[in-house]
Formats: C-alpha cells, sequence, structure tokens
C-alpha cells in the first residue's frame, strides 16, 4: 500500500473494532500471519516496551488451526515496539481473558486463525476501494515504510525474521537503489548546488 492507501487503510479499520487492533500492530510490525496470530501475553514485556517472536499459528487441512514453529530459525526474534504499539497492547490486556493476544471469536481459549485475518483482511480492502493486496503485503507496506523512514537493512532483517540481510536487500532491492538515487540527490543539491530532480520509488510490483 502507497502512503494515501496505508492512511485510507489506517482509517477503514477503525469500523471493524476487533480487527482494528489486529491490523494495526500488524501495520506497524511487520509480522507474518501466522506469526501475529500465536502472539501470546508472556511474549509481550511492557517494561523494555519489546516483544517476542516464539510461534506461529497454521491452518489444518481439514479446518482448525495448529500451532508450531517460526518459519526460520531467525523467526525467534525479539523486536522492539513502537510506542502507539506498545499504549495499544497495554490497554487491550486489561480487559484480556485468555493468554492469546488475539482470541478466537467463539473459544478464546484458542488463538485467531490466520484463514479469517485473510477473509477479514479481504472484506476491509474491497469495501474501502482499496487494492486486493495480499496479506503478506502488509508485511511488505511495513517494510518499505521503515526503509523509507531510515532503517538500515540490517536492522529491518532481524526486525522482520529474514535469514540474512541479503535476503532482505534482494526482496527490496527497488526501494534501497531508490534510497541510493535520492541520497545522490540530496548530496547534488547540498554541495553542487543544483535543482536535481528528486526520484520516486517505482510503484510495487
Amino acid at each position: 500500500l502507497g502512503d494515501n492507501q496505508l492512511e485510507t487503510f489506517l482509517e477503514a479499520i477503525k469500523g471493524h473494532e476487533y480487527w482494528c487492533d489486529f491490523f494495526y500492530v500488524e501495520v506497524m510490525t511487520g509480522l507474518r500471519r501466522g506469526e501475529i496470530c500465536g502472539l501470546k501475553w508472556q511474549d509481550i514485556s511492557f517494561e523494555e516496551n519489546k516483544l517476542q517472536v516464539k510461534r506461529s499459528v497454521s491452518v489444518k487441512k481439514g479446518g482448525g488451526v495448529s500451532i508450531g514453529e517460526t518459519k526460520t530459525e531467525t523467526g525467534v526474534r525479539c523486536i522492539q515496539m513502537p510506542p502507539s504499539v506498545a499504549e495499544l497492547l497495554k490497554s487491550k490486556k486489561q480487559t484480556a481473558i485468555t493468554e492469546w493476544v488475539f482470541p478466537h471469536f467463539q473459544h478464546p481459549e484458542q488463538p485467531i486463525s490466520p484463514a479469517s485475518a485473510y477473509r477479514k483482511l479481504k472484506v476491509i480492502l474491497k469495501n474501502a476501494e482499496l487494492p486486493l493486496i495480499r496479506f503478506h503485503d502488509l508485511r511488505h507496506t511495513f517494510a518499505t515504510m521503515a526503509l523509507g523512514n531510515g532503517m538500515d537493512i540490517k536492522t529491518l532483517s532481524a526486525m522482520i525474521g529474514h535469514i540474512s540481510s541479503e535476503t532482505t536487500l534482494n526482496i527490496y532491492s527497488h526501494i534501497t537503489d531508490t534510497m541510493q538515487q535520492q541520497a545522490a540527490v540530496r548530496i547534488d543539491r547540498e554541495i553542487g548546488g543544483t535543482n536535481a530532480e528528486m526520484p520516486e520509488p517505482p510503484p510495487p510490483k
């Protein structure tokens, strides 16, 4: 989602009481779908504003969910929560009735299903007249936003649980290439005194 589309999406989720928190945390952390569904309150330290990713929820064949390990070894990680996410979750915990941060509606002893999250995303996008992106594209939206606001590749790679920084570079090369071009133009403007045009990132594929 581009900047304007992201703004529209964040406004749209406000109309969905339960899912509003879920999708806000997703956009602000870039967790995989199974990872955000698998969050437990014990994974969160409000003293340090940190969140640990320890497990992943997947959909079973024939229905139901299974709880297992993260996609990769580096998927097990600790990330710093943005202050707004920490405040949101702190408030949410006050009314929590289960160990899961995002429990199943009718069976709160179980986590929310990744399939339910996917279906709800499509409904919200359609109603808001936004592109019908994949859930994984919310993760890409976060990463693009993080890079655009100055986060370095190594930090981003660790935060989203990639095997290596090289993996992150390969996936987001279209963004990092533009960032280098923009840096070159800033130098040209500052030192060379030119009025060079600032390049814009290409549209997502």
